[in-house]
């Protein structure tokens, strides 16, 4: 009898060591199993978007009360625009404009989450009509800020075709829209000074 039970109680513990054993791999493997939280990616229409300094043989302009600054080429001019904002165009032979962009601190409820229907909105109550929009992305990286930005098309009232990528931008001290823009007929040729620009913007 005595013998049986030594034997019993040298069985138990090596027992228990193997059902640990083989609960523990149970879960190692159940772990194994279960999906890998996916890192979300840059969307492919925004993968230009790179934050960059102002090349040296480009001019800044500032915005009245604020810090953000607008670059360009310095041989694009100023044009005429709303109080508190800044406008830089190029013009082509015929004076058409065929590159814009404009700088105009946040002034309704436009907010990073909704931005991309709010510029879209806003384009048709400009009276701009066929508009689309192409992409759109949320927390994109520039310099010291994040922003919104959608890429859409839309022929305006006076029968003028343009693509844009216009931005929502907050920075540290201000929240500002940058819009860029250019006939799509030039978007091949101008599209990359833009998107330089928007690159270079800051807020």
């Amino acid at each position: 009898m005595t013998t049986r039970r030594n034997s019993l109680a040298l069985a138990i513990p090596f027992a228990l060591i193997a059902l640990l054993t083989v609960v523990a791999a149970a879960l190692a493997a159940g772990g194994e199993s279960e999906p890998k939280p996916q890192i979300a990616r840059r969307p492919a229409a925004f993968a230009w978007l790179h934050p960059a300094v102002v090349p040296a043989d480009w001019a800044t302009v500032r915005l009245p009360g604020s810090g953000a600054g607008l670059s360009a080429p310095a041989s694009w001019e100023a044009a005429r625009s709303d109080p508190g904002t800044k406008t830089l165009v190029m013009r082509g032979p015929s004076g058409k404009i065929i590159g814009y962009l404009n700088a105009t601190p946040r002034q309704g409820d436009e907010n990073a989450a909704d931005w991309a229907g709010f510029r879209v909105a806003h384009n048709r109550g400009e009276g701009d009509r066929e508009v689309r929009r192409l992409a759109s992305a949320r927390d994109l990286h520039f310099r010291s800020a994040t922003g919104s930005c959608v890429i859409d098309s839309y022929l305006t009232s006076s029968g003028n075709r343009y693509r844009e990528i216009a931005c929502l931008v907050t920075g540290r001290s201000s929240t500002t829209v940058i819009v860029a823009a250019a006939p799509p007929s030039r978007w091949h040729s101008e599209g990359p000074l833009l998107r330089r620009a928007v690159n270079a913007f800051t807020t």
